[in-house]
């Protein structure tokens, strides 16, 4: 038995399911396109969807059949192709690629050879950690997979075997969560056995007290900043990011257009009227900043948003030594605690899910929607680098930090440690943002 994360533990046969399902949910978020939707259009933040998948199997086989076990490669030229770090993202629409059928091809072949040498028991414990850590490299992409087909307007994809259950219309959940200030210890545990290199370790800061938001900031009151002429204020915007605003011809949150009858919001191929109390989605970090100097309000820092998620109340009125690995608790998330992996097929009304709320009050800060923070994406104290090195090391001071995950977020991938980032311009990532209070209003609420 292979440990997993903290206190549960992973066997080989659940690692070997895994291994198989990261397979199948990629080939599944494409299954429906056309040859030409596989290709798409030339962005600067998205890739042809068919060099993509490639890549995620040419990964998963680089590090753990050829890496780990020294095996030759199934594709003499594969890294010629789908080296992310080597190839240019604009070379990648003027590559020969394989086929359709070569491609899928070439990602079952990896997977059942991987799940093959997995079950062998000579071989687990050589293979444990870096299988896990392509399955987890499979859940980041399929995440991007389904912002890429919102993007491109694709339609919404259909993957078997996952429930399409209604969103609850549960309405809104103002208010603000008390979080005294003291000692907290932010990042990964040691005794967690896999994490991503960004979240080691656990080192303590220091935290004033602070007021934050118990839910994100919805539809409804996104809509306002924006009828109160929020993209044409300048006093509301920093340099860069007004400089970001005129470059985009931003007028409003990307998928948003004016109806009839008000905003309306497209869901993938789809144009409806906009959700009130559903998070505002797919805004990129100047356009939470400038929301935030609307309010009155800052962005939480990642500390911050951690310590409220994960941190308790101590008996001399600060925060307590202890920490949650959840904002629930222990357990990794179930149903009635998180909205991931796919089980709305979008987001949900942010007073749901109420068993997901933390010590001091504040609710869905896993699932959802990924949470844009104040803070630069930088290494923690004593930072060890993993076998990837273009996992982080290349980003540090050009992002900014977001935490949660999101709906098409996989729940095996997820702990209240890890950190998501992205430049401050990208508004296609499944991304919103919650507030906290400033100065006086902070001591004072």
């Amino acid at each position: 038995m292979m440990r997993g994360t903290g206190s549960s533990s992973l066997t080989v046969a659940e690692l070997i399911a895994w291994v198989r399902d990261a397979g199948q949910r990629l080939t599944d978020l494409v299954a429906d396109l056309s040859d030409s939707q596989l290709i798409g259009p030339h962005l600067a933040t998205v890739n042809p969807l068919i060099w993509e998948i490639g890549h995620v199997a040419w990964f998963q086989e680089s590090f753990v059949l050829r890496g780990a076990l020294g095996e030759p490669p199934l594709i003499g030229h594969a890294d010629a192709i789908w080296d992310s770090a080597a190839i240019p993202h604009d070379t990648r629409w003027q590559l020969t690629l394989p086929s359709r059928q070569e491609t899928l091809d070439y990602i079952h072949e990896v997977n059942a050879r991987i799940a093959d040498r997995l079950a062998r028991a000579d071989a687990t414990r050589q293979l444990g950690y870096i299988a896990r850590y392509a399955v987890h490299h499979h859940d980041m992409h399929t995440e991007a997979l389904t912002y890429t087909r919102q993007t491109l307007g694709y339609p919404r994809p259909v993957l078997p075997g996952v429930g399409t259950s209604p969103p609850p219309a549960v309405g809104p959940l103002p208010g603000d969560a008390q979080v005294p200030g003291g000692r907290f210890l932010l990042g990964a545990d040691r005794d967690e056995t896999f994490v991503h290199d960004n979240e080691k370790w656990v080192h303590p800061v220091q935290l004033a007290p602070y007021a934050i938001a118990r839910a994100p900031v919805t539809q409804a009151e996104y809509a306002a900043f924006t009828d109160d002429g929020g993209y044409e204020r300048r006093e509301l915007w920093g340099d860069d990011g007004w400089a970001w605003r005129a470059a985009a011809r931003a007028t409003a949150p990307v998928y948003w257009r004016p109806g009839a009858d008000g905003w309306e919001r497209r869901d993938f191929d789809r144009w409806g009227p906009l959700e009130p109390h559903r998070p505002v989605s797919h805004v990129c970090w100047y356009e939470a900043e400038a929301y935030c100097r609307w309010s009155g309000r800052r962005l939480p820092t990642e500390a911050e948003w951690e310590a409220a998620a994960t941190g308790e109340p101590g008996e001399a009125g600060g925060l307590a030594t202890k920490r949650r690995r959840f904002p629930w608790g222990e357990a990794p998330p179930g149903p009635g605690q998180a909205n991931m992996d796919w089980c709305h097929h979008g987001t949900v009304d942010v007073a749901a899910y109420p068993e997901s709320d933390s010590p001091f009050g504040c609710r869905q800060m896993i699932g959802n929607l990924w949470e844009w923070t104040a803070s630069s994406f930088e290494p923690y104290p004593n930072f060890e680098q993993d076998a990837y090195r273009d996992n982080s090391w290349p980003w540090f001071g050009s992002r900014k930090v977001l935490r949660g995950g999101a709906w098409a977020t996989r729940s095996r991938f997820i702990r209240a440690t890890v950190r998501n980032y992205f430049t401050p311009d990208r508004r296609d990532v499944l991304a919103g943002f919650r507030t906290a209070a400033t100065g006086l209003r902070a001591l004072l609420a």
